[in-house]
């Protein structure tokens, strides 16, 4: 049980690797909590360095979500500590020892958290995402839509058990709550859609 807390923590660990601060640094020099919306995430690192900048974040990102969970399973994989693990990696997104527990939305990490543990969800979860991506053009909207079905894919897709079902339903609330400022414009209609500019707010907000 020892060395699986300390996996449950590296992977909080991990998580918290501010991938879009550091890439967004090492390209252009500029902090991306200053730019655009002043969410550490992939999206806003697109704002702040350009879609290479973008991708390179997103893969990192997914990649602290996947190998946590991939030494756990190779050293228990019973759910709970594979839940633990990727829910350790997603909270160390979100919320980021080295920036003052100020971090991302999560959305990626949690794709590769679950992306050997339920990988049809996964993947049912991401087309959900690109189809209200295209139809309404707002990533905020298709990431929580997206992530709020997941945990019912889990459950009668994976038929997965209790221990990640519980993470599965944790990191989405997680990540919902994550998004409260972009959930409140969207209700006001001021959320911005892909290719507009807007006159951010300094709240976090954004994707």
């Amino acid at each position: 049980m020892t060395t699986e807390l300390v996996v449950v923590g590296l992977a909080y660990l991990a998580g918290s690797v501010p991938s879009a601060y550091l890439v967004v640094i090492l390209l252009t020099g500029r902090d991306v909590r200053r730019t655009g919306s002043g969410n550490v995430g992939a999206t806003n690192a697109v704002r702040a360095a350009g879609w290479t900048a973008g991708a390179m974040v997103a893969v990192i990102d997914v990649a602290k979500g996947l190998v946590p969970v991939l030494a756990m399973s190779a050293l228990d994989p019973a759910s709970r500590w594979l839940g633990a693990a990727a829910t350790a990696a997603v909270l160390g997104h979100c919320f980021p020892v080295w920036l003052r527990f100020r971090g991302g939305k999560g959305v990626a990490t949690a794709c590769g958290a679950f992306a050997t543990l339920a990988p049809y969800s996964v993947l049912i979860a991401a087309a959900v995402w690109l189809v209200v991506l295209a139809v309404r053009r707002t990533v905020s909207l298709a990431s929580v839509i997206a992530v709020a079905v997941f945990p019912m894919l889990v459950v009668f897709v994976e038929r997965a058990p209790f221990g990640l079902v519980v993470a599965a339903t944790i990191i989405a609330a997680v990540i919902v709550i994550r998004h409260h400022t972009n959930i409140a414009r969207l209700a006001a209609g001021t959320e911005p859609k892909i290719g507009e500019r807007h006159p951010w707010d300094r709240d976090g907000g954004g994707e």
